[in-house]
């Protein structure tokens, strides 16, 4: 309450009602294998495929040492996540490293084994990481300013030169101040020219002759070109060789990147073999120490100076000021065991007082956003080792249903799998915070060069972007059923009406093939045996509205447990109800008929008001899908008249 001290005119800002506002429904997470990426870590909110593939690669298979060749079903499924309707996905990446690598599946240069040691190295395991890294050598124009009197020795200025940068000083046969590499650098407040050959002492600006000497800035460029069919070239030019540079090639490719967006983009990293590692170092160990004695020196040298030559010379081609190294050693490791899935939570390591980041589902566990999870291609062969599928099931089941609460899981049935097959793996669990699709559907195989070769991917590669498009389109109260898949030709199992009728009542939900009308995604039920919670759409429903409830009302904790607050709590959560009623995701032709809200003294004891419990009793009548639309006909006599 304000102080009034004294007569005047006060101006008051009053709170109106507080407001509770949707979350989103269309957020999805994916977790599996993919060919490159961080294993650890918050996932990358990702808007693109583009995004994908730059950060964990693209399309190519997955080679696992244990059990063969996999097709990339976590790259399809962020594909077509984007192409059917998907906006915004997460992804978190499992990698289970061969016990007997001895890089952990990364790649490096030299290969593991030698010496005197990895000193380029992939960021993150997997095959991608055998990547062709070509560094260039580039230089700038001659940045020495003559004075304009013929006879000074002494420059006007250097041009465009920034302190730590790494420069080459051309100069005649016999000077004082020989010609090779110099770092611009402070020493006791001044600027001078350090050479990096010698212990000589430092050059000052001032004894440098600009009508006989020319100064030349040193950068390199790093091209990189990541392993892989449509892997795409990654380049950064102007880098300085000097560590101590603001753009120092060893700051931007070093094993700690300043930021997040450089752990994702840059894909490798340069591991000095000395401390300190100076820019010279750096040069004269990736092209060599002949390099700056000869090739640099007369690719800076002008026409005269190449006549003058005893023998006839000429100045190096570009490929002669640029070298190529190819990382070897990195692998996709083995199949991902199922605890790989569950992950860990983040925790500070006691011993090394640093913060190990989360894993697995675990990581998205901090993002409220996302609504949906699945794990596309987890239930692959799944002959070959059901109980890994069915532990992976399991973790999903209880992240979304105990630990996260307000999102489901979209599962895949096995591939090859008949429909009496399908029952039976139905039967191993029950969740409405679940929902099985069945075929495996056949897709183009983009990384065929003829085009030609098809495979068949799990449902999970297209339900999420169906369901994301579907909320965006209808709203989370529509049942995202009936939408043909975008990208699918064909399924692995054609289902008729009698075997859906076998499939539907125990929540299977099937991809039909309709003549005329295409694939068709034609069920969207829950894998529950609870028939409240039967269908997809309402048990998302549900979840959306409570998770906007829980976000909306958080301004109510500590608050007075009094009839002013019942109020107000029963005005938000009712003006909140009935938007969503005036948007048709609610039953009845009048409000009162769609929700009721009660916060009063009929919905809390005094019990409840002497230990802090505000109860607010809510009931909503939501649309349930029409799933058999039925026309009763009868014969029907016209009358006489």
């Amino acid at each position: 309450m304000p102080e009034y001290l004294s007569p005047g005119v006060y101006v008051e800002e009053v709170e109106t009602t507080q407001t509770i506002e949707g979350v989103s429904t269309t957020v999805t997470g994916l977790i599996g294998p993919t060919r490159f990426g961080p294993t650890t870590g918050d996932p990358e909110l990702l808007t693109s495929y583009l995004d994908f593939s730059r950060y964990y690669g693209g399309f190519d298979q997955i080679n696992f040492l244990d059990t063969g060749a996999q097709d990339n079903y976590m790259a399809y499924a962020a594909n077509f996540f984007f192409a059917n309707g998907g906006t915004m996905l997460y992804v978190t990446r499992v990698y289970q490293p061969d016990p007997s690598s001895a890089t952990g599946g990364q790649a490096c240069y030299p290969p593991p084994g030698s010496l005197p040691g990895p000193l380029l190295q992939s960021r993150f395991p997997g095959a991608s990481g055998n990547q062709t890294i070509t560094f260039t050598i580039n230089s700038s124009p001659n940045l020495m300013v003559a004075s304009p009197a013929p006879n000074q020795t002494v420059p006007a200025s250097v041009s465009g030169l920034n302190q730590n940068d790494l420069v080459f000083i051309k100069s005649p046969a016999g000077s004082h101040v020989p010609a090779g590499l110099y770092d611009y650098v402070s020493v006791n407040g001044a600027l001078v020219f350090q050479p990096v050959s010698d212990l000589a002492p430092a050059v000052p600006l001032s004894s440098l002759n600009a009508q006989t000497m020319r100064i030349y800035r040193i950068t390199v460029s790093v091209l990189v070109l990541r392993a892989g069919m449509f892997e795409t070239q990654e380049s950064w030019s102007g880098l300085s060789p000097n560590p101590l540079s603001r753009n120092a090639v060893t700051s931007t490719f070093t094993t700690n990147p300043k930021s997040r967006e450089l752990q994702l983009s840059v894909p490798f990293a340069i591991l000095p073999p000395t401390d300190p590692f100076s820019g010279a170092d750096l040069v004269t160990w990736l092209f060599g120490s002949e390099f700056i004695d000869t090739t640099l020196s007369l690719s800076l040298a002008t026409n005269q100076e190449l006549a003058a030559g005893s023998v006839p010379l000429t100045r190096p081609t570009a490929a002669q000021l640029q070298v190529t190294y190819t990382l070897q050693g990195g692998d996709d490791g083995d199949l991902p065991p199922a605890i790989l899935y569950q992950g860990q939570q983040a925790y500070r390591d006691p011993d090394t007082n640093l913060t190990i980041p989360a894993t697995g589902l675990e990581s998205f566990c901090d993002i409220d956003e996302i609504s949906m999870v699945a794990a596309p291609g987890f239930s692959f062969d799944y002959d070959d080792n059901p109980g890994r599928a069915d532990e992976i099931v399991q973790y999903l089941i209880e992240h979304c249903e105990v630990r996260m609460k307000y999102r489901v899981a979209l599962l895949d049935s096995p591939n090859d799998y008949i429909v009496s097959e399908v029952q039976t793996f139905r039967g191993t669990f029950d969740s409405s915070y679940v929902a099985l699709y069945y075929p495996w559907l056949k897709i183009m195989d983009v990384t065929d060069p003829d085009g030609k070769r098809e495979i068949f991917v799990p449902p999970s590669v297209f339900v999420p972007g169906i369901c994301a498009g579907s909320d965006i389109a209808n709203g989370v109260s529509k049942a995202p059923a009936n939408i043909s898949p975008i990208g699918a030709i064909d399924l692995e199992q054609l289902i008729n009406t009698a075997q859906q009728d076998v499939l539907n009542p125990i929540g299977v939900n099937c991809f039909r093939s309709f003549s005329g009308r295409g694939i068709k995604l034609w069920g969207a039920r829950t894998a529950s045996s609870d028939p409240d919670w039967k269908y997809l759409n309402v048990r998302r429903y549900f979840a959306y509205v409570e998770h906007s409830l829980d976000k909306g009302t958080q301004w109510l904790v500590f608050a007075n447990n009094d009839e002013v607050t019942w109020a107000a709590v029963t005005q938000t959560v009712t003006d909140f109800l009935y938007n969503e009623w005036r948007n048709n995701a609610l039953m009845g032709s009048k409000p009162d008929q769609a929700f009721f809200v009660r916060c009063d003294r009929s919905t809390m004891s005094q019990n409840d008001i002497d230990n802090g419990r505000l109860v607010c009793l809510i009931g909503i009548a939501v649309i349930k899908p029409a799933e058999f639309v039925i026309f009763r006909i009868s014969q029907f006599t016209a009358p006489s008249s």
